[in-house]
């Protein structure tokens, strides 16, 4: 199946070497070089994937990003030279479902492409699976097939990966998953002790489905181990 991506780099000569190795490997790309130029494609077309730089001209990456997570959960993989812990956490925690600093290599960055854009696509529904499919857990409901989140029956804006770990939670009531267990799991890639996004997703969680998130009663930390779905 083609698949399309949206390229968000200000950079010429890396938005042209990204752009050709994406299309050999049978990508179509659109490509945009400020994130009012990358707004105005996304909403012209259906992209699968957004490689996203940070540093752009007239809307930052991060406003780009801010306003897209309001009604898409498409995947976003943030592509910059910005490499600190802080800028890895605020990215993610504005809605990003992968980060890769430059320099990287074409071979690890089409990896991640491809890891992300089959994470988002393992949970379309087929056409034989039934017409609803809804988790639920005290007054928290989850639907599978629109992505759709409520919270004593208010809807609740998730992003790609917040959806993923609250599903992994949700169909694994009495596990307790550990941080690494988390991120092979959801993010499909080793773990070098990558607490910092773990920990930048399960308090965004938090904060959008917990009515005290210093007290949480869906998603419990369970010291030294992990994480839970509550009692």
């Amino acid at each position: 199946m083609q698949r399309n991506v949206l390229l968000v780099e200000d950079d010429r000569d890396i938005s042209k070497l990204v752009e050709s190795h994406l299309e050999q490997e049978n990508f179509t790309v659109f490509t945009a070089f400020d994130g009012e130029e990358a707004l105005a494609l996304l909403n012209k077309n259906k992209v699968d994937l957004i490689l996203l730089d940070l540093m752009l001209p007239k809307l930052s990456g991060m406003d780009f990003l801010k306003q897209i997570r309001i009604s898409s959960l498409v995947p976003v993989l943030i592509i910059s030279a910005k490499g600190s812990d802080i800028d890895k956490a605020l990215g993610l925690g504005f809605g990003a479902d992968d980060y890769i600093s430059k320099p990287f290599s074409m071979v690890e960055l089409t990896a991640r492409v491809h890891a992300a854009i089959r994470r988002a696509t393992q949970y379309l529904p087929s056409e034989n699976e039934p017409t609803s499919e809804i988790l639920y857990f005290k007054e928290l409901s989850l639907d599978l097939k629109t992505f759709l989140a409520q919270v004593k029956e208010q809807s609740v804006q998730l992003t790609s990966k917040e959806f993923h770990i609250l599903k992994l939670f949700m169909t694994n009531r009495n596990r307790v998953f550990t941080k690494e267990q988390i991120y092979r799991l959801i993010w499909e890639d080793d773990y070098y002790g990558n607490e910092n996004v773990i920990n930048v997703h399960i308090r965004r969680l938090r904060e959008k489905i917990e009515e005290d998130p210093s007290n949480p009663q869906y998603i419990q930390t369970i010291w030294g181990i992990g994480y839970k779905l509550g009692e």
